[in-house]
């Protein structure tokens, strides 16, 4: 708060700091030989003596104070009261003041930011987050991506990046501070799209008369949807024995009673807005030949049915 002014002195001046919301005690030190005295914020009288002139009910004169003190108390400190103020004394020899300055310190506010934004992965992405505060608040971004973790950023209001990559989706958190409270934080969603990747195909052995499963996983965004097909002839849910169960980012094609003629090689198709992408799977039963290492069996299927794929699903998107 800073120390009194003392009475002997002609005109002092202190500085007190005060955050918003907080209380601040304006203190002036008097002695016996005062015959008036009274509280100036600037040209405006607050109190006379006693007598109260401001009509700001958070401005109160001190109480149970000891004798030689004259302090006022301002109440719930907003940044209008920052400022000088001064104690006005009146002895029998010569007028003298103690003079002080308010400063107001205010927390860290974000007070505008970017909304949650979707765009293609290559695209560029400006981000921007202001903020308030005295002493000035720094801006700090920070990235949360989908894996977890957080990571330094930049510094500052704008964050520009540029030919995202869809490893760079995920929150991103301004953080506003300047050390006179806890900081503000506000986030903004990232969401890149970007087309289907195969991330899961293994061929599977099955004997005959046995549940057999094929499974295949693709990253997308937006989500991949599904299509199996058995050299050209695309499967359908339901139809000879078979059912395709698709969650998420994975489909299931699923052999109630494996037969003879159900081994082969199947292609898994993986499309959204973004592109097209597929991987060929084979059911094998006991005995054939196959990755001993359980490796997944990667083929591409043949130029005509991926051509024959994506123009089908031209006019769906």
């Amino acid at each position: 708060m800073g120390v009194p002014a003392r009475s002997g002195d002609s005109a002092l001046k202190d500085n007190i700091t005060v955050r918003q919301g907080d209380s601040a005690v304006l203190k002036c030190s008097v002695d016996s030989k005062v015959s008036r005295v009274a509280w100036l914020n600037r040209t405006t009288i607050l109190f006379a003596g006693t007598e109260k002139w401001s009509l700001d009910p958070r401005v109160i004169l001190m109480e149970n104070t000891a004798i030689t003190e004259y302090s006022i108390q301002i109440q719930n400190v907003n940044i209008h009261d920052e400022g000088p103020y001064v104690c006005s004394i009146l002895t029998n020899k010569k007028p003298k003041s103690t003079k002080v300055h308010l400063i107001v310190q205010v927390p860290a506010k974000i007070t505008n930011i970017s909304k949650d934004v979707t765009v293609n992965e290559g695209s560029s992405v400006n981000l921007m987050c202001q903020a308030v505060g005295r002493p000035e608040a720094s801006v700090t971004w920070r990235h949360q991506s989908p894996r977890g973790g957080h990571k330094f950023v930049t510094e500052g209001e704008h964050l520009e990046l540029i030919s995202i990559t869809k490893e760079q989706s995920g929150i991103y958190e301004c953080i506003a501070s300047n050390d006179i409270s806890s900081s503000d934080i506000r986030r903004v969603q990232v969401t890149v799209n970007y087309p289907p990747f195969i991330s899961k195909a293994r061929s599977t052995g099955t004997p005959v008369g046995q549940r057999g499963v094929l499974q295949c996983e693709a990253s997308a965004v937006p989500r991949a949807d599904f299509e199996w097909y058995k050299e050209d002839r695309r499967l359908l849910n339901g139809i000879n024995g078979l059912k395709i169960e698709t969650q998420g980012k994975q489909s299931l094609l699923i052999f109630f009673n494996v037969s003879e003629e159900d081994y082969g090689n199947y292609t898994c198709v993986a499309m959204n807005t973004m592109g097209i992408t597929n991987a060929s799977i084979i059911l094998y039963g006991p005995g054939a030949m196959h990755d001993v290492n359980g490796a997944p069996m990667f083929r591409r299927c043949s130029l005509c049915l991926l051509l024959t794929v994506a123009l089908s699903h031209l006019l769906k998107f």
